[in-house]
């Protein structure tokens, strides 16, 4: 089921007008000479074909901080794909850890036919928040999608 942080149910008015309150403030703080805030995406929880989670642990986490507070400062490196940057093994403190790059490649692995597949799928979800849908969300939608095909 696609459903934001798991909130439909629980949200108090239209989630497409939430989305848009959202957009709209980005757009306000920017007018207004602010920094809207960076968003990254991780997972932390992939398991390998054994069911074993691969990354280290819950206190490696920094090290992958470190590198996008770098990318906040405009510093950090990365190899772009469909949905933004991820930083190369080099990019990334591996001291006092045993994490080798073939267990790095596994996590941040992007499999483009099985986004593409996912990606179908969050069409049911936009027709289910087409009343008032911010125009901004199909659009960054059909972007993914047509990274995901070249």
């Amino acid at each position: 089921r696609r459903d934001p942080f798991a909130m439909i149910a629980f949200a108090g008015y239209n989630m497409s007008d939430y989305f848009a309150h959202w957009l709209a403030m980005g757009q306000r703080i920017e007018a207004a000479g602010g920094k809207v805030p960076k968003i990254f995406t991780v997972n932390w929880f992939r398991k390998d074909a054994d069911g074993n989670f691969v990354w280290p642990g819950f206190s490696d986490n920094m090290r992958v901080m470190a590198w996008m507070l770098e990318r906040v400062e405009g510093r950090g490196q990365g190899n772009e794909h469909a949905f933004g940057t991820t930083p190369n093994y080099s990019d990334i403190n591996w001291n006092g850890v045993d994490f080798t790059e073939a267990q790095y490649q596994s996590v941040t692995h992007m499999d483009n036919d099985a986004w593409a597949a996912e990606m179908k799928l969050h069409a049911e979800l936009f027709d289910q928040l087409k009343h008032n849908l911010p125009a901004e969300l199909p659009a960054t939608k059909a972007k993914i999608e047509a990274r995901l095909a070249g």
